[in-house]
């Protein structure tokens, strides 16, 4: 139940009596509507926008059908964030969300946390599987809110249509050096599965199935902790082993061409994307975390972007339509929080 605090059921018991009268008796039974923040309640430390243009910075008691809403799984109540292949985004963005944002914002010198425990559901079908953000969603990042407005991390789920199993990584964007941020890119490290940088031969030829991947509708969570500079990351899902990554935020790896890694070399080669990180990559910016759906499928032209232009079908825009031929990503959180950062030592 979606669309209001209580729903009325109202049942007509009809009674034939012998003299032929009838008899209407009227039952009403009000049953209570959960809503997002009833299942999650940290949803007063955000705002959201929708993939359909909605914002809301008052999410307490608030859904919206098809974007923002709870589903029960038969066991468990949990918070849904959809959102379409083309629908109304952010300035900074071209993809659709249906995303949460931090209220809150903090340098990586003070820090936070974020957890979420989720499951996706769906991520588009369409796409070009030459194109590195084909058929995948973030459902957490640190987004930084001054200078370039790059993103220390963003987590990904992938799946290439046909496969059971996909991806879960986790890309770091530079901070790109000087006021030129036309030559970012990301350095993608995988989880479970593969990197970003796997795709396929052609447009639609996909590779080798991972063999410890992730599949749609498999729980698993994630742990962002930033304490006093330092990036800690705790991946865990049930049957896969627990994975742990330390990333320093106050101090580039990436500050000259030859720390370039290779992947970008291979990944960004035809964009031309090569630029170096300021030495204190993010040190002393102002950041805050973000949770939900961002949907990385998109309907641009892949030669003009071969790693961020998907080329997904759109359905000019129709968001009824893409719903109803895949052309969306879905996540399902059951658990989340968000705070300060703390000692990963204690």
């Amino acid at each position: 139940m979606k669309k209001s605090l209580f729903t009325i059921f109202t049942i007509l018991l009809i009674v034939g009596c012998k003299d032929n009268t009838k008899t209407t008796t009227k039952a009403t039974v009000e049953m209570e509507t959960k809503y997002p923040s009833d299942v999650i309640p940290f949803m007063d430390e955000w705002k959201i926008l929708l993939g359909d243009g909605t914002y809301k910075d008052t999410l307490v008691n608030f859904s919206k059908d098809d974007f923002f809403y709870v589903e029960n799984d038969g066991t468990t109540d949990w918070v849904v964030y959809k959102t379409p292949n083309s629908g109304i985004t952010s300035r900074t963005s071209s993809n659709t969300r249906t995303e949460l944002g931090q209220k809150k914002h903090w340098i990586p010198e003070v820090g936070g946390k974020l957890t979420g425990t989720l499951k996706v559901q769906h991520v588009s079908t369409s796409g070009d599987a030459r194109v590195a953000a084909s058929y995948s969603v973030v459902v957490g990042q640190i987004h930084s809110d001054e200078g370039h407005e790059n993103e220390p991390i963003k987590i990904f789920y992938k799946k290439f249509p046909g496969h059971t199993k996909g991806s879960v990584f986790w890309n770091y964007e530079i901070n790109t050096d000087g006021d030129d941020n036309s030559s970012r890119w990301d350095f993608s490290t995988a989880v479970w599965g593969d990197d970003m940088s796997v795709v396929g031969t052609s447009p639609n030829t996909y590779p080798e199935e991972p063999k410890d991947g992730i599949k749609l509708g498999e729980e698993f969570s994630y742990e962002i902790n930033v304490y006093q500079g330092i990036m800690y990351l705790t991946f865990k899902s049930a049957g896969h082993e627990t994975v742990k990554f330390t990333k320093n935020l106050l101090q580039s790896d990436f500050a000259t061409k030859e720390a370039i890694p290779q992947q970008i070399w291979t990944l960004y080669a035809a964009i031309g994307r090569d630029g170096v990180e300021r030495d204190s990559a993010y040190a002393g910016e102002i950041n805050y975390f973000k949770q939900g759906a961002y949907n990385q499928t998109n309907g641009k032209n892949p030669e003009d972007n071969i790693v961020w232009y998907t080329g997904s079908e759109t359905y000019n825009g129709d968001i009824e339509k893409q719903y109803a031929n895949g052309c969306y990503a879905e996540v399902w959180f059951k658990d989340a929080t968000v705070g300060e950062g703390t000692n990963p030592n204690e």
